[in-house]
């Protein structure tokens, strides 16, 4: 049987924090989520190599390293209001979660929405609200989201996001062509996005109303 949670222990040390990821919050909740509930049983034993696993209808759950960058450039609070876009199997949900207050978070595949709810109950975590719905096209909720995550490739930097945020709210997605992508981070700030751009990386694409189509 293995000892996950040694290689928990391992993954953070050395693909997370070895790798420059400093916010202590991320680092404590992915050495505690158990990430091997939120895989395929039968690759359960590779949830901690530092690499993408498949999830069935054509989704893969991210590598480690790149849940942590992503939550990361969040900046997350405990008192945030969270926005994801693509549940998957629920494990990037899982990590905000275990820092910010609430996730709302969008699956349009019912079996995977299904899936990852399960996942989130298995893990403990209550503070997850999974909507099976086209993320793309997202309700307005409260006062506005204090940040957004879009955990699929995007065609475009995602504009109808700006009008369901907060002042200073922060929206992370990878951002440009179908095969490869920017991991775009934007502020909301005075009212105006301010873009930046953090390095190449690679998503399954998104599909919506206002991703790519089928």
């Amino acid at each position: 049987m293995k000892d996950y949670e040694s290689l928990r222990s391992a993954m953070v040390r050395y693909q997370i924090e070895g790798r420059g990821i400093s916010d202590e919050n991320v680092l404590r909740v992915m050495g505690e989520i158990p990430r091997h509930l939120f895989v395929p049983e039968n690759m359960a034993g590779s949830a901690y190599e530092d690499c993408p696993l498949p999830i069935g209808y054509g989704q893969t759950i991210s590598q480690p390293y790149i849940v942590a960058v992503m939550t990361e450039l969040l900046e997350l609070k405990n008192d945030d209001l969270v926005l994801e876009l693509g549940t998957g199997s629920g494990y990037q949900a899982a990590v905000i979660a275990g820092i910010a207050k609430f996730v709302r978070s969008y699956e349009r595949v019912p079996e995977l929405a299904e899936y990852a709810r399960k996942n989130l109950e298995n893990a403990g975590m209550s503070n997850v609200e999974v909507i099976c719905s086209d993320g793309t096209d997202p309700e307005p909720y409260g006062d506005g989201y204090d940040a957004a995550i879009i955990t699929a490739a995007s065609p475009d930097i995602p504009e109808y996001l700006f009008p369901l945020m907060k002042e200073g709210g922060r929206i992370v997605a990878p951002v440009g062509g179908y095969y490869m992508q920017d991991l775009a981070k934007v502020r909301i700030t005075g009212g105006e996005p301010v873009v930046t751009y953090h390095g190449g990386c690679r998503f399954v694409p998104l599909l919506g109303a206002r991703g790519w189509k089928e």
